[in-house]
């Protein structure tokens, strides 16, 4: 039998979702309380690596996932130049194993629904305009209070509500995200034919240009700039005024940049919580426990074999246990912290203008770790 037989899950995201299913196919009552007043169907594309695609595979979606998305298995490196011109197409590492593509890009919110929609077949449950106030933890179980005046009680609270975690606050952990000096303007237009696979420029005006195809007919286009003052509004404007140094398919996604292509503009931030993630019975997962720049697009991986692992815990045990929490530790602080420091070094070596930075070294060896099974 489980170590729990009722959790709850703060936040639906890819993290909450995952753990959900996980749990919920292994017969525990699940409820995920979200903040949100309804399922968010507003976003730009994410890209995900093969570590990602394994989970999907084990939560039985991947088949819909491939389908919904576009997968790729090279990565293009182009120069900054007016022609865009193509320096490299590099074979990238399957990090999923064989049977998966190295990468996959695709709608956020389409991955979301998938894993939404197997959340609630699984069984479980979904409970929206939920804000965490307060959590009570007696020893045997755990109390939370919401923002409507509710409360509700679990054997265990798992914690996946993102950067600015209520949950992290609720229970004393005082990490919080900072930003590491370099910003993002994110864009969903339509796909040039030219674009099958991500490609990247590093210089020019931005410290990245770069796009990956997210379905037949879309793609998700970025520019890496130092962090400063931004309105969403402009962003057209200023994708526009960037995006003109370079060429290839760049000269026709510039066209597409206007009020329709759903832009916005975030600043990098990074955090690891260097200890255990958990206090009591309430654990942290993905963002609430680890962020990261995404230059090496780990993010979303990260999170959702967080919650992989600790389902996996969870169900294998009788009991919850401070071994059952060291466990969940050693799996996963030591990985996650090696892809938030090299996430953060890729930018800082961009940010220092580092000519001679061993960029195919640190990747290689970040590959290799994501390649074993978190």
């Amino acid at each position: 039998m489980a170590a729990v037989q009722n959790v709850g899950i703060v936040g639906a995201g890819a993290a909450g979702l995952t753990a959900a299913i996980l749990l919920a196919d292994a017969g525990v009552r699940v409820e995920i309380l979200e903040k949100a007043s309804e399922p968010q169907r507003v976003g730009s594309g994410i890209t995900l690596q093969g570590n990602a695609l394994r989970v999907f595979k084990q939560l039985g979606v991947w088949e819909q996932v491939e389908a919904k998305g576009y997968a790729f298995s090279t990565l293009g490196l182009r120069a900054p130049d007016p022609a865009g011109t193509v320096i490299a197409v590099l074979e990238d590492i399957r990090t999923g194993g064989d049977d998966l593509p190295a990468t996959l890009g695709m709608y956020r919110p389409d991955l979301t629904a998938i894993l939404r929609e197997r959340a609630l077949q699984a069984g479980a449950v979904i409970s929206y305009g939920k804000t965490v106030t307060g959590i009570t933890d007696d020893g045997g179980s755990v109390t939370v209070s919401t923002a409507d005046g509710e409360s509700a009680t679990y054997d265990v609270l798992i914690g996946a509500d993102g950067l600015h975690s209520a949950v992290r606050k609720a229970i004393g952990i005082d990490v919080e995200p900072v930003g590491t000096g370099m910003g993002i303007w994110r864009a969903f237009v339509e796909r040039p034919e030219e674009v099958v696979r991500t490609d990247l420029t590093y210089g020019g005006p931005c410290f990245i240009a770069g796009y990956t195809p997210t379905g037949p007919d879309t793609i998700y286009a970025f520019l890496v700039e130092k962090a400063q003052e931004r309105r969403h509004e402009d962003g057209p404007r200023i994708m526009a005024d960037l995006a003109a140094a370079y060429g290839g398919p760049w000269n026709e996604i510039r066209e597409n940049l206007d009020h329709t292509a759903n832009i916005n503009y975030t600043r990098f931030t990074s955090h690891i919580v260097d200890g255990p993630w958990n206090r009591g019975r309430t654990v942290i997962i993905g963002d609430a426990a680890h962020s990261c720049p995404p230059t090496v697009a780990q993010g979303a991986a990260m999170a959702v074999e967080d919650a992989a692992v600790l389902a996996e815990l969870l169900i294998g045990a009788d009991h919850i246990t401070e071994t059952l929490w060291k466990e969940f530790s050693d799996r996963r602080l030591d990985r996650a912290r090696t892809v938030v420091q090299a996430s953060v070094q890729l930018g800082q070596w961009m940010l220092d203008g580092v000519r001679d930075a061993d960029v195919p070294g640190l990747m290689h060896s970040l590959s290799t770790m994501l390649k074993q099974p978190a």
